[in-house]
């Protein structure tokens, strides 16, 4: 039995998944997207984002434009949800 008061995650994600990318999306906003790497780290290093969500973004691969958090996210390896059908 799960406890109560513990969040509920979507299969294939955990809460520390969630929590990143929660500090990526905070860090990024709304209006950025669609934006490569190099904006994604400028708009994150203009915001003074955390050190750890800066150098994942840098991880990025160049030349690719990302549609949202979502897909940074599936970029990094980052726990994403299923989708539901």
């Amino acid at each position: 039995m799960t406890d109560p008061h513990t969040p509920a995650t979507s299969p294939g994600t955990s809460e520390a998944d969630v929590e990143h990318r929660a500090a990526i999306a905070e860090a990024l906003g709304k209006e950025v997207w669609p934006a490569d790497r190099d904006t994604l780290v400028s708009k994150a290093q203009e915001g003074n984002a955390p050190d750890r969500v800066v150098a994942d973004l840098r991880r990025l691969p160049s030349g690719q434009q990302f549609a949202n958090v979502q897909e940074v996210a599936r970029a990094l390896g980052i726990g994403t949800e299923q989708e539901r059908f």
